[in-house]
C-alpha cells in the first residue's frame, strides 16, 4: 500500500511574516534569528538551511583496512595509520549532546569502520544520546558476531559496497575480497535482524562505476533487490591512479551544454516516458543535440555549483579527532582533473581533542568558509580547459585562495556519498 506524506502549510501572518511549522522549523535548523538563503528557482522559493545547523557528521573510526582496493585513496598518499581513542570519541559525542535536533551520525571515511575494536559500542552509545546512525562497510568482516553487535546498537543503516556482479568483477575491483562471502554476510544479517514491516538495520548498496564494470550495474541492482536492499547509490569513481583516469565515465560530461542550465543557452523540456528499444536511442540523441536538458521537470544541470556537504550541514571527524568541512579535504591526496594531476591539501578547521565541536562548528571563519562555499564564486575549473592553478586547491584565477573548490567532482554531482 503506498501512503503520501501529509501535506504541511506555512502561513503568512499578519504582519507578513512567513511562519512554518515547529517540527519542521526544528528540523532543518530555523532558530530565532537564524539567517538562511533564499532562491527563486522558476516560481518556487527555496530556502537552504541555515549555515549554523549542524545536521550530520561523518566520523572517522579507523583509517586501517584489509582489503587493497583499487579504488581507495590510500593508493596515493603517505599518512600514519591510525583508529580513534577512546577519548577522542567521548569529545564527539559531548559535542552530539549539545546539538539539538540530533545530527545523523555516519562512521566511515577512509578505511574499513569494522576493524575499529570498538565500533559496536560506539554505535550504541550514538544512539543513546537519540541520534539517526548509519555506517559503511566493505562487508568482509560483517562476521555472526559483529552482525549481532550492531543490531543490538541499534543501528539504523548499514551500507555495503558492491562493485560487480560476480566474483571475478568484484574481485578487479576489491583486491583481496570474495563476492560469495561478503552475501553470506548480508543474507545471513538479513536473517537475524529484527523483523517487522521496518527491520533495522537497513540495508544501502554503493556502487563506484567505471568502465571495467558499469556493464554489472544491472546485475548489481538486481541483486540489491534479492538482498532486500532499501536504497542504492552510484558514485562515478574518483581517477587516483593513471589507471582509474581511463576508467572514468565523465570525461565530456563536464563540458556537455546539456548539463548546464544558462539564460544563454537554449532548453529542452523531457517529460517522463518509457526507456525502451524504441526511445532510448531518440532520447540519447536528444541529449546530445546542444540544449540544456530537464527531464520531468528536474534539469540535469540542477547539483551543479552545489556543495552537498555545506547543503546538509555536514562536518568530518578524522580518526585523530581532525575536523574538515567535508571527507574530500580531511586527508591529503591527488587525483586526475581532465590532464591535469590536482593535489588537494586537506583543510582542518579545529581539532575535538583541544575544542568543543560546537565552538569549532560556530567559528566565525568557518562559518564566512561555508558562506563562501555556498554562494560557490569559484573558478569552473571543472568546466574550463584548465591552466596550471588546477593542479591544486590553494587558489584560482578569479582571487580565491585556500582552499578552493573549483575543481570538486562533488560539487558538480559527479562523485557523491551515501
Amino acid at each position: 500500500m503506498v501512503t503520501s506524506k501529509p501535506t504541511q502549510w506555512a502561513e503568512v501572518d499578519e504582519q507578513g511574516r512567513l511562519v512554518l511549522p515547529p517540527g519542521m522549523a526544528a528540523r532543518f535548523g530555523l532558530t530565532p534569528g537564524a539567517r538562511l538563503r533564499l532562491e527563486d528557482d522558476d516560481g518556487k522559493v527555496r530556502l537552504h538551511r541555515p549555515l549554523t545547523h549542524l545536521a550530520r557528521i561523518y566520523v572517522e573510526p579507523t583509517i586501517y583496512c584489509n582489503l587493497d582496493c583499487i579504488t581507495c585513496l590510500r593508493n596515493v598518499w603517505d599518512e600514519r595509520l591510525g583508529r580513534m581513542k577512546p577519548a577522542t570519541f567521548d569529545r564527539i559525542l559531548e559535542g552530539i549532546s549539545a546539538v539539538e535536533p540530533r545530527p545523523l551520525v555516519f562512521f566511515g571515511g577512509i578505511g574499513e569502520p569494522l576493524f575499529h575494536p570498538q565500533l559496536a559500542d560506539m554505535v550504541a552509545r550514538t544512539k543513546a544520546l537519540g541520534a539517526t546512525v548509519e555506517l559503511i562497510t566493505n562487508g568482509t568482516l560483517l562476521n555472526d558476531k559483529k552482525a549481532r553487535e550492531l543490531i543490538e546498537a541499534g543501528l539504523d543503516v548499514i551500507w555495503i559496497s558492491i562493485d560487480g556482479a560476480t566474483p571475478e568483477s568484484y574481485a578487479d575491483v576489491r583486491l583481496g575480497a570474495e563476492l560469495p562471502h561478503v552475501l553470506e554476510n548480508i543474507v545471513h544479517l538479513r536473517q537475524i535482524r529484527p523483523g517487522g514491516h521496518h527491520p533495522q538495520p537497513k540495508i544501502g548498496i554503493a556502487f563506484v562505476a567505471m568502465k571495467r564494470n558499469i556493464k554489472d550495474l544491472p546485475a548489481v541492482l538486481n541483486l540489491a533487490r534479492r538482498l532486500g536492499a532499501s536504497f542504492f547509490k552510484v558514485s562515478n569513481v574518483l581517477p587516483y591512479t593513471e589507471q582509474l583516469r581511463t576508467e572514468i565515465l565523465y570525461d565530456h560530461l563536464l563540458n556537455d551544454i546539456a548539463y548546464m542550465p544558462s539564460a544563454w543557452l537554449p532548453h529542452l523540456s523531457l517529460p517522463k516516458m518509457e526507456i525502451n528499444e524504441d526511445t532510448a536511442p531518440a532520447i540519447f540523441q536528444a541529449f546530445r543535440s546542444g540544449f540544456n536538458v530537464s527531464l520531468a521537470g528536474h534539469n540535469l544541470g540542477g547539483n551543479n555549483d552545489v556543495c552537498n556537504f555545506v547543503e546538509s550541514g555536514a562536518l568530518a571527524v578524522g580518526w585523530d579527532g581532525g575536523v574538515a568541512p567535508c571527507l574530500p579535504l580531511l586527508h591529503n591526496h591527488s587525483h586526475f582533473l581532465k590532464q591535469y594531476q590536482r593535489v588537494s591539501r586537506r583543510h582542518i578547521v579545529g581539532n575535538v581533542n583541544q575544542r568543543d565541536l560546537l565552538d569549532i562548528w560556530h567559528d566565525p571563519s568557518y562559518v564566512a568558509y561555508r558562506e563562501r562555499v555556498q554562494s560557490f564564486a569559484f573558478a569552473p575549473c571543472t568546466f574550463c580547459g584548465g591552466c596550471d592553478l588546477i593542479e591544486g586547491n590553494e587558489e584560482d584565477c578569479l582571487g580565491n585562495t585556500f582552499p578552493v573548490c573549483g575543481g570538486c567532482l562533488w560539487a558538480q554531482g559527479v562523485i557523491q556519498c551515501p
